[in-house]
């Protein structure tokens, strides 16, 4: 080859490129706080459960005190891979095992505390029930991840520091013996009535500076590193109530704030009311996990096995958590078996295939994509098709001047849709405040939808099907370029109908029309008649024992009740108020008498967990008792120092 030859093609190749390095756009710069690559793998998760299983499951009670014997754990059929292969058929992608709850009990042979699996007559006290999910766990292709406890009602040094280095033990055998954890999973539950070691006593502790959460927190980052941490000072926060929804505008971004009054926010010691919206241009990147139990409660209850929530359920819940940029967490409390109980696998199997069905065949693979705006005019690297090739992070992109723009979808034959999903690019951050989505329809656009918070997922489900052949996205607000990474479209299989989430009368429930109020204290300064508002048969009416602050009635506080006749009673129904948690009852106790005169201790314990889940609480009896009056006994609340009730019931 000649020297001139030569010259020409070396020219050819630099010209080549230099065109290409031309061709080159950048790319938006980032907008706020951005998720890390282990935020970035929980957010592709989407949803997950968390199991719930020690000795408070055979005592029946939805939380442990810490004085169960060791001997009552002994499930009879335990069996993990199919508690496993029933998330995994709900469409889960990963598994949290309660390793520890608040009684104390660890699911391991641990060195820190006698009170563990190894006392249990389980495999002859020869077992580790953490290992055995594990294992189930990752034959099954899922996640796993675990949660242990802070507070500890067992513990005889609970409240002392020996307490916590026994507690970090623990989290280092957890984080070291178990293989790659996705999540590790922390909650503000710390301090209370305890059995510690046979004390039983209150022991209060200082959230924000007994556990030395710094230190702690630090063991994950050490030893699990590509684990998220779940708590609102973590990785990713807690949404502020556990039924299962974040809020229609839910921000992946959260300045967590302390309590009034506080300087240091701790777990258990934030607005937590703020959580379900997180915080637009937050401080943090920590997207919400919207917890919820299958059941009423997060423990088995054989009293419960009429009110696992519906497949139509899960699949609402899912839109109100995965379809706002959040995560599901979806409690599973198997059976004193070892075993999810029949009802509960049937709903997770039947809403599994529903989702299967739902998001089966994405319509927009088929659509023609075209965009008003295109960055760089770039279609290779910003264009709509990228919205198209199911890749989270390929995305379309507009000049940095252009913060509305629009995508349109078009088809050659009409196709029909109820479910529409959009995703950003969120290694870009947050940015869409707004959209609205169009259809074509008699070769005009009709809006018929909006959403906000786009994020890392957000599902528009309609409430009937439409058949259109285009439909036009439009971003309406944003105080940046766009960087959207996907328009999906979907046909759910047969569109359910709305569901409900009333509350179902406890079956054998007595009618209230002869009741009538005995007797009440600290009613003297409230409206005349108020108390009727315990038994009115209305939730959204309530009795309480607050006058004013000056002249607050401290618990404990009762209400006597003349049900008409004799009764044979089996137990009793305490609604909580709703809308806030001011004056929910804690601790209770139900007196009972046929005459009115000679009294009877039939019931007394505690509402556990009932301000995070305030649910009805149904309390039954050891055995029937015949009566004719009830008294109700809320020996102390939750929050301020007076009483409340929606309502009472008995059955």
């Amino acid at each position: 080859m000649n020297i001139g030859r030569l010259l020409y093609l070396l020219g050819i190749s630099l010209a080549v490129a230099s065109c290409t390095g031309i061709s080159k756009v950048a790319p938006p710069q980032p907008y706020g706080v951005l998720p890390t690559e282990r935020q970035l793998h929980w957010q592709e998760l989407e949803s997950y459960v968390l199991i719930h299983f020690t000795p408070t499951t055979f005592e029946n009670k939805e939380w442990g005190y810490g004085d169960a014997d060791p001997s009552i754990f002994n499930p009879s059929a335990f069996d993990a891979s199919q508690i496993v292969k029933a998330a995994a058929a709900g469409g889960f992608k990963g598994l949290i095992l309660v390793a520890k709850h608040h009684d104390g009990f660890a699911l391991w042979p641990t060195k820190t505390t006698s009170y563990s699996i190894s006392k249990s007559p389980w495999k002859n006290g020869q077992g580790d029930m953490v290992k055995e999910f594990e294992t189930a766990t990752r034959k099954m292709g899922l996640q796993f991840g675990v949660y242990c406890s802070p507070w500890d009602r067992n513990f005889p040094a609970y409240g002392s520091y020996d307490y916590v280095k026994a507690y970090r033990e623990q989290l280092r055998e957890l984080y070291t013996n178990y293989g790659n954890l996705f999540i590790t999973w922390f909650d503000g539950a710390n301090g209370g009535d305890g059995y510690y070691g046979g004390a039983r006593e209150k022991r209060n502790i200082d959230r924000t500076s007994y556990y030395g959460w710094d230190s702690t927190w630090q063991m994950v980052r050490d030893l699990q590193p590509g684990a998220v941490i779940f708590n609102d000072m973590g990785d990713v926060r807690w949404v502020g109530n556990e039924e299962g929804h974040a809020a229609e505008t839910s921000w992946a971004t959260f300045t967590p704030q302390p309590l009034d009054g506080k300087t240091v926010a701790a777990p258990g010691e934030l607005k937590y009311w703020l959580s379900p919206e997180g915080t637009r241009n937050g401080e943090f990147w920590k997207p919400a996990e919207c917890d919820v139990p299958l059941r009423p409660g997060w423990f088995y209850h054989p009293e419960q096995d009429h009110r696992v929530k519906t497949p139509a359920q899960l699949f609402d819940l899912y839109f109100k958590s995965v379809g706002r940029g959040a995560g599901l967490d979806l409690g599973l409390s198997p059976d004193t078996r070892g075993l999810l109980h029949d009802n509960d696998v049937e709903s997770l199997t039947k809403f599994g295939q529903l989702l299967k069905a739902c998001f089966a065949e994405n319509l927009a693979s088929k659509a023609k994509v075209t965009a008003s705006n295109i960055r760089g005019n770039s279609a290779d690297q910003f264009g709509p098709k990228q919205l198209l090739d199911e890749d989270r992070y390929s995305y379309w992109a507009t000049d940095d001047s252009v913060t509305r723009a629009d995508v349109q979808l078009q088809w050659e034959k009409p196709v029909t849709f109820n479910i529409v999903r959009i995703r950003e690019n969120i290694k870009l951050g947050q940015r869409v405040e707004r959209i609205a989505l169009d259809v074509k329809a008699d070769g005009n656009w009709k809006e018929v939808a909006t959403a906000t918070s786009i994020g890392a997922n957000r599902l528009i489900r309609l409430p009937e099907f439409i058949s259109t052949t285009a439909i036009r996205i439009r971003v309406v607000e944003s105080p940046v370029a766009l960087a959207l990474s996907e328009i999906a479209v979907f046909k759910e299989p047969d569109q359910l109908p709305p569901v409900s989430y009333e509350r179902k009368a406890v079956p054998g429930a007595f009618s209230k029309k002869s009741w009538k109020l005995v007797a009440v204290s600290a009613e003297s300064k409230l409206p005349e008649g108020a108390a009727l508002h315990a038994f009115d048969n209305d939730p959204s009416t309530i009795w309480h024992t607050w006058n004013s602050e000056k002249d607050m009635k401290a618990a404990p506080q009762e209400i006597t009740i003349d049900m008409g006749s004799l009764q044979t009673v089996k137990g009793f129904t305490y609604l909580p108020r709703v809308g806030g948690s001011w004056g929910v009852v804690g601790q209770y106790e139900w007196q009972v008498s046929s005459d009115g005169k000679s009294w009877k201790s039939v019931a007394s314990g505690e509402f556990a967990n009932i301000k995070a889940n305030p649910i009805e609480q149904v309390i039954s009896l050891p055995a029937p008792v015949s009566c004719r009056y009830f008294r109700f006994i809320g020996k102390s609340s939750v929050e301020d120092n007076y009483i409340s009730a929606a309502e009472l019931g008995a059955f």
